[in-house]
């Protein structure tokens, strides 16, 4: 009877060590395939254009582009001076010394450096797409494919996607989830710069490319920049 029960329990205990082999197994293949199946997306990706992702221009209720008299250009604050802009999100005006890095593209609410850091980056001809903070995490994965993807030749690459919040200016308007803004140079016989905004309802790529094919890289207080 004892080298029964002996048996059952070495039987036992051979069959626990094998589901937990297997279980590692399983788990550790996991973790090395996300990472794997991860780079394979993000490469798709990049051969994507932008207006493949998210909604039509036509479908997602952008607003007229408004043009604000720009403001502040060489202006340079000391990073973390309470800087308050006219317009929001703001498309020109004083901002920090220092710029947000040029080679990320895409912020959370975890990780994106303060508003006039990236007003710096508007000053070298970047567009920035900013979206609510509340937005739903499915667009704001759309808004990340966006950013990994083939952005129009008019860019140079310089484009930002970045998070506003409540406290980062004043309301949008109503049901305006996404703005564009870029900040444009002085034109041959304008005595004034401008910013330029654009409100849409829906994350769209192809909106987007229209705004940056509008309003170049190039089109920059200080295109040499970034």
């Amino acid at each position: 009877m004892i080298e029964k029960m002996q048996r059952d329990q070495a039987r036992s205990d051979k069959r626990r060590t094998l589901i937990i082999v297997a279980a590692s197994i399983v788990v550790g293949l996991a973790i090395i395939a996300y990472p794997a199946i991860k780079l394979i997306q993000d490469s798709r990706t990049r051969d994507q254009a932008v207006n493949t992702f998210g909604v039509s221009a036509s479908a997602a209720s952008c607003d007229k582009i408004i043009d604000d008299k720009a403001s502040g250009t060489q202006i340079h604050e000391e990073d973390g001076k309470v800087i308050d802009y006219p317009v929001s999100p703001p498309s020109s005006g004083p901002h920090y010394n220092t710029w947000a890095p040029f080679g990320k593209k895409f912020y959370t609410t975890e990780d994106r450096p303060p508003v006039p850091n990236l007003v710096h980056n508007l000053e070298h001809g970047y567009t920035i797409l900013w979206y609510r903070d509340t937005l739903p995490q499915d667009q704001i994965d759309q808004i990340e494919n966006i950013s990994k993807a083939k952005l129009p030749d008019s860019s140079l690459g310089k484009f930002i996607a970045a998070p506003f919040k409540e406290t980062d200016g004043a309301a949008w308007p109503e049901g305006k989830q996404i703005a564009f803004s870029h900040w444009s140079g002085n034109q041959q016989g304008q005595e004034t710069a401008f910013g330029h905004r654009q409100f849409c309802s829906s994350v769209s790529g192809e909106a987007l490319n229209q705004f940056m094919d509008k309003y170049p890289a190039l089109d920059a207080q200080e295109p040499n920049g970034g």
